[in-house]
């Protein structure tokens, strides 16, 4: 077992924990919570032996295999399958150790070690090593034609799968994973969720993601006002515990009180208007959990709430025969889309589709290039993406931000406001461009709320949250009367706050007949397509249709399309790139250590090369289809 004995350890002098004492068994599986800097990852440190305790006794079995996932991966020339091959530490050795006795298989002793090591290798499953590392690798996204490929090909989140599937492929004793869903689309989550409920070793987690910790976990341990409390269960009871424990305190218990009350009167009114949609009776069970989630994060430090719009227009917008795409393409064509107040809409769609191509469009930022979009009268839309974060102004504060937007508006009113949001003391004033990822995603929300719109258009709204902020998000949506259109890989956020599921897939935009459940079910259906024929896996947007027959393609043709393959299979490799440094540098700009005393011309650097990639992606992505066009209809 993991022993915990009067444990206490810091972070750059400050505490984190102190006087831990607790036990983990063997076959546990882990959740591992906090708020952001509350000592997560140092706690991991620690378990890996990179971090040293202030005072007290951390002890694992001294026999026990560890895996983790590495950080970086360096550009290898070695076969992406060997590279995870390499996650077996003992299989490799009894490989080159066979590799030794059989070159001197003449030695009398050698044959008797050969046939040791043969007898080791059957022991530990090694002559099926290939097909489990090429399960994994299908399962992250992976497809037979990538195993071949060096390493040093993929881009940088596609590095982050290979780093993934290798520590998979250890047959360790303990596995930890800090945030391993940061770089998976809702299909590789689906996957990696049901290998490790298989999973035989102890593990330690470290998610926000609250279906995916339900799924998996059997215990929390909690880090909350540095100390460790282990609760037994998953997410979903250590919030009943919580909410219990917090319920002793009168002045949270009546503020509970005066929460469910209000929750109630939501509940009850959507659930006697709501129809008989799967996702509809879907979020009627989800609303009735609301309640008691919300007791769970009456301590919250978030208290927020969407204004009532001043006024609304039905429909809000109207959406008719739509195409959307670059140049002459179409990326999702025949859009027909009418939102009224109260619409909650999830869209769903596996990576490349067109979800966020279709958000742009209902934000107004790209044009139909047939059909038309219509707005309502009174409509007032708030509009969050990944790409707000660029708009913040980094030598400015928070304060300045709400003063630009309200100039007449109270100082103390805006203060008070910013504090709902847990921007408080000096955090107020400070430059919001020493902040943290979510520190920033919470502003750039905080500046949209305030305009009061009658239709939420979100994309990715949960990205670098944690979980006492998505939760009070979740709860800030249920209660308001705009439109939503959600973009999210937060199964909870989306079963609780959306009565339809639309489907972006095969270049169209439809209603999804069921829910999150059935959704996952798509998914497995259209991954068992994929192994049946379907190439590599690019992440750029799909080329229209193509005929069911296609006439044969003269040799004449071939060769003048030579050029076009060239080029496409280069911009291919340039975008998959591309988005590897976006992703990497996303993760980097989330990280809290970094805006701790950092150079503010780093920053600004790192800020002015995230807005270079949208744009070089954006440009590769056009031309990329145009090329595609092209060799589909040559002139």
């Amino acid at each position: 077992m993991i022993l915990l004995r009067d444990l206490g350890f810091s972070r750059n002098g400050e505490s984190l924990v102190e006087g831990a004492s607790l036990q983990m068994h063997p076959g546990w599986k882990v959740g591992l919570t906090g708020a952001n800097g509350a000592g997560k990852s140092s706690f991991m440190a620690l378990l890996r032996g990179e971090l040293h305790a202030d005072r007290g006794d951390l002890e694992r079995p001294p026999g026990w295999v560890m895996a983790h996932v590495a950080q970086d991966t360096p550009a290898l020339p070695d076969a992406a399958i060997e590279f995870v091959l390499d996650g077996d530490l003992e299989l490799r050795q009894i490989e080159r150790d066979l590799a030794a006795a059989e070159a001197h298989h003449d030695d009398a002793h050698a044959g008797e070690q050969i046939g040791l090591l043969h007898m080791r290798l059957g022991e530990i499953d090694g002559y099926a090593a290939p097909s489990r590392a090429a399960a994994l690798m299908h399962g992250l996204g992976f497809s037979d034609a990538d195993f071949q490929r060096a390493v040093a090909e993929f881009s940088g989140g596609w590095r982050v799968r290979l780093n993934l599937a290798r520590a998979l492929m250890c047959r360790s004793d303990l596995l930890l994973l800090d945030e391993p869903t940061n770089h998976l689309d809702l299909d590789a989550i689906l996957w990696l969720e049901t290998w490790l409920k298989s999973y035989p070793g102890t593990l330690v987690l470290i998610s926000h993601d609250r279906d995916f910790l339900d799924a998996i976990t059997s215990h929390i341990l909690a880090i909350e006002n540095r100390k460790l409390q282990l609760f037994t269960g998953n997410y979903s009871a250590c919030e009943r515990a919580r909410a219990e424990r917090l319920a002793n305190d009168m002045a949270l218990a009546e503020k509970q009180r005066r929460q469910a009350a209000h929750l109630q009167k939501y509940i009850d009114r959507f659930s006697a208007q709501a129809t008989k949609a799967r996702q509809a009776q879907s979020r009627i069970k989800m609303l009735a959990r609301i309640g008691e989630i919300a007791a769970a994060h009456s301590d919250s430090p978030f208290s927020f709430s969407f204004p009532e719009p001043a006024a609304f227009s039905d429909p809000l917008m109207q959406i008719e025969k739509a195409k959307v795409g670059y140049g002459d393409t179409a990326l999702v064509d025949n859009i027909n889309l009418t939102l009224r107040p109260g619409t909650r809409i999830g869209l769903l769609g596996r990576n490349g589709a067109g979800k966020s191509t279709v958000m742009k469009l209902l934000a107004g930022v790209i044009t139909p290039s047939s059909g038309h979009r219509e707005e309502g009268r009174n409509l007032k839309m708030g509009y969050f993406a990944q790409h707000q974060l660029e708009q913040l102004r980094p030598d400015e504060s928070p304060l300045w931000h709400m003063i630009k937007l309200e100039p007449r508006t109270r100082e103390q009113e805006l203060r008070n406001y910013l504090g709902s949001f847990d921007f408080r003391g000096d955090m107020v004033d400070a430059p919001c461009g020493r902040f943290s990822g979510g520190e920033k995603s919470r502003l750039a929300l905080a500046l949209m709320i305030r305009t009061a719109p009658n239709l939420l258009l979100l994309d990715e709204p949960t990205n670098h949250l944690d979980l006492e902020m998505r939760e009070a998000l979740t709860i800030a949506l249920q209660e308001t009367e705009a439109g939503v259109v959600i973009v999210s890989h937060d199964r909870h956020l989306l079963r609780a706050t959306c009565d339809e599921l639309w489907l972006v897939a095969d270049g169209k935009l439809a209603p999804f007949d069921g829910d999150l459940d059935d959704y996952s079910d798509w998914l497995a259906k259209a991954r068992a397509a994929e192994k049946s024929g379907a190439g590599a896996p690019v992440a750029v947007p799909a080329p229209a249709a193509k005929p069911a027959v296609a006439a044969p393609i003269s040799a004449e043709r071939k060769k003048a399309q030579q050029p076009l393959l060239k080029e496409a299979d280069k911009l291919e490799k340039q975008i998959a790139s591309w988005q590897g440094e976006q992703k990497l540098l996303e993760t980097r700009l989330a990280d809290p250590a970094l805006y701790a005393g950092a150079d503010p011309a780093l920053l600004q650097d790192l800020h002015r090369r995230q807005a270079e990639l949208v744009r070089d992606i954006e440009t590769a992505e056009a031309r990329w289809l145009e090329v595609q066009e092209k060799m589909e209809n040559p002139a």
